[in-house]
C-alpha cells in the first residue's frame, strides 16, 4: 500500500474543524494532500494552519454548506487556489435531537434534514461541473449507520438521503470518470466537542432517558459493542478516495462494528 496515496492530489474537506473530518484532513495531508478545508465555525483555520506549520498545503475555507451559495463559494475557491478538485469528502451533518419522533416539532424535523442532507446535496451539485469538465474525480459521502437507529428519525431520513444520493449520482456520473461512494459510521469516540451541534440541555429524567436509549442502541447494535475512534472512520474514508478503491462506485459501506445500518 501507498504511503503517498494523494500526493498532489486536490481534496476539500468539509465538517473540518474538529472530528473526522479533521482527521480525514490530517491524514490525507501525510499523503499528500492539497486540502481545502470548510467548516463554518473559525476553529478550521486552526487546523490549517497547523497543518501549514508541519509542511502541508492548506487552506480553511469559512462557509455555511446548508445554502447553495456556500457550497458553490467553497468549490469556486477551491478551483481558483489548486486549479482542480480531485476528492470530495461530505462529512457535515450530525443530529441535533434526541427523542422519540412524535416529540419532534415541524421546525426540528426541518433542522434535522437541513443539516444532515443538504450540505451533501449541495456540495455534490457544486462539485460536479468542475469533476466533468476535468474528465473524473471523487466523491465521498459520510453517511451513518442510524440509518436504522431510534429517536433520531429524522436525522435517519437524511441519512437515508444521502445513501440515495451516492447510489444515483455514482450510476448518473459513471461515464464521466466520477465515482461516488460513502461510509456509514457508527458511534465514534471523539474529543470533547468545540462546536455544539445545538443539542439542548435535557431538561427532565424523561429527556436523559430518551437520549441514553440511543447510545444503548447503539452499541447493542454494534456486534463489537463499542464505538469506534476517529482512525477507525477516517482510514476506510481515506480508502475509497483513492486508486486502490478504483473499481468501487455506487456503494456505501459500513463502518459501526458489524452494524450494518
Amino acid at each position: 500500500m501507498s504511503t503517498a496515496r494523494f500526493t498532489n492530489r486536490v481534496m476539500v474537506v468539509t465538517g473540518a474543524a474538529q472530528g473526522i473530518g479533521r482527521r480525514v484532513a490530517e491524514r490525507a495531508a501525510a499523503e499528500g494532500a492539497r486540502l481545502a478545508l470548510v467548516d463554518r465555525s473559525e476553529l478550521v483555520h486552526e487546523v490549517a494552519t497547523a497543518l501549514n506549520d508541519q509542511g502541508f498545503d492548506a487552506v480553511a475555507l469559512q462557509a455555511d454548506l446548508e445554502t447553495w451559495e456556500g457550497a458553490e463559494s467553497v468549490m469556486r475557491q477551491t478551483v481558483d487556489r489548486f486549479g482542480r478538485i480531485d476528492v470530495l469528502i461530505n462529512n457535515v451533518g450530525g443530529a441535533i435531537n434526541f427523542k422519540p419522533f412524535v416529540e419532534f416539532s415541524e421546525a426540528e424535523i426541518g433542522a434535522e434534514i437541513t443539516r444532515s442532507l443538504m450540505p451533501t446535496l449541495w456540495c455534490c451539485r457544486a462539485v460536479l461541473p468542475t469533476m466533468v469538465e476535468q474528465g473524473g474525480g471523487v466523491i465521498v459521502n459520510v453517511s451513518s449507520a442510524a440509518t436504522r437507529g431510534i429517536h433520531r428519525i429524522p436525522y435517519s431520513a437524511a441519512k437515508g438521503g444521502i445513501n440515495a444520493i451516492t447510489a444515483s449520482l455514482a450510476f448518473e456520473y459513471a461515464d464521466a470518470g466520477i465515482r461516488v461512494v460513502a461510509t456509514a459510521p457508527g458511534g465514534t469516540e471523539a474529543p470533547p466537542r468545540r462546536i455544539s451541534r445545538g443539542t439542548p440541555e435535557a431538561r427532565s429524567e424523561q429527556e436523559r432517558a430518551w437520549f441514553q436509549v440511543h447510545i444503548d442502541q447503539t452499541l447493542a447494535s454494534s456486534l463489537m459493542h463499542r464505538y469506534g475512534s476517529l482512525d477507525e472512520q477516517a482510514a476506510p474514508i481515506l480508502f475509497l478516495a483513492s486508486s486502490e478503491a478504483s473499481y468501487i462506485t455506487g456503494t456505501v459501506v459500513p463502518v459501526a462494528g458489524g452494524d450494518s445500518g
